[in-house]
């Protein structure tokens, strides 16, 4: 798998040493906490690859150019992070989809970068019992879901975007398995691999990441995109929806427009498989149309 960065980004990465904290601003005076998950390839805890993810590269850059604050790196899983922005305290979570429900607590900033959407993967050994909703190379959530017979796996309190967070809210509780740990993704593949899961959502860099972290043979799992949801998402960057945070946007967004795409980008891409890398490559001037969600 491709990894390479520009060695200038790697290198501020590197220095940035989010669990040391980055150095601060002889003025700084507010903290703002930043909400950070394990969610490779985009942020990278441990492992080799450690530091080398999207964000990993992005907030030390959103740290050098906002000097007037302290920042602080706090390590939560979904739900604990959903929960925190909802405090009266300024927390910002780097990697959100934008949601109505979200939006009532948060402030969310223009378009930090655009990721495939999330999709779902199934064990080849079961691909003959899934076909029935399989269509045009397309997995039929609402058809699964309404079946009644399977479950999927999914991480609590996370957005998949619309059209699956609508599918997923009206599912029967015996068809649908949430898991609100923090390596609920690796949990989830291996309930799967042990025959309790006939899938588990995700974006696709994400399954690969934690299948290679767990040894499961990459030809075992077969990824489908959802049908009916967008091939994109729009990631953004959310704070918790206070005058402190309100304000801590409008400085965000300018350091936003400062940041070439390109950078983050690359890192991204390194992480697609080539047939995904290609495609999310010529489809990139789409990227820098409005969001849909606003």
């Amino acid at each position: 798998m491709v990894r390479h960065a520009p060695r200038w980004l790697l290198q501020l990465c590197l220095a940035g040493a989010m669990t040391a904290g980055w150095p601060l601003s002889a003025y700084a005076e507010q903290t703002l906490t930043w909400l950070v998950r394990d969610l490779p390839p985009v942020t990278i805890f441990d492992g080799p690859e450690k530091g080398l993810g999207v964000l990993d590269q992005l907030l030390p850059l959103l740290s050098e150019h906002l000097p007037e604050y302290r920042h602080q790196v706090m390590r939560v899983n979904r739900a604990r992070g959903i929960q925190m922005l909802r405090g009266p305290t300024l927390t910002c979570d780097p990697s959100l989809l934008w949601t109505a429900e979200r939006a009532q607590y948060t402030v969310f900033s223009t378009q930090a970068f655009v990721v495939v959407s999330n999709g779902v993967t199934i064990r080849r050994s079961q691909q003959a019992a899934m076909a029935p909703f399989i269509v045009e190379g397309q997995f039929d959530l609402h058809a699964f879901l309404d079946g009644h017979k399977a479950r999927i796996g999914a991480t609590a309190e996370r957005s998949y975007g619309p059209v699956i967070d609508e599918q997923i809210k009206h599912a029967a509780p015996h068809s649908l398995a949430l898991h609100y740990g923090n390596d609920a993704l690796g949990s989830l593949l291996q309930m799967q691999r042990l025959g309790r899961l006939e899938a588990v959502l995700g974006y696709p860099p994400e399954i690969r990441y934690h299948t290679m972290q767990q040894g499961i043979a990459a030809q075992e799992l077969m990824f489908y995109p959802i049908k009916g949801a967008a091939p994109y998402q729009h990631i953004h960057i959310g704070c918790s929806d206070v005058p402190e945070g309100r304000q801590a946007m409008q400085r965000i967004n300018q350091v936003l427009r400062d940041i070439p795409q390109e950078q983050l980008q690359q890192s991204y891409v390194a992480w697609l498989d080539p047939q995904m890398r290609e495609r999310y490559l010529r489809d990139n001037p789409s990227f820098f149309q409005e969001s849909p969600e606003h």
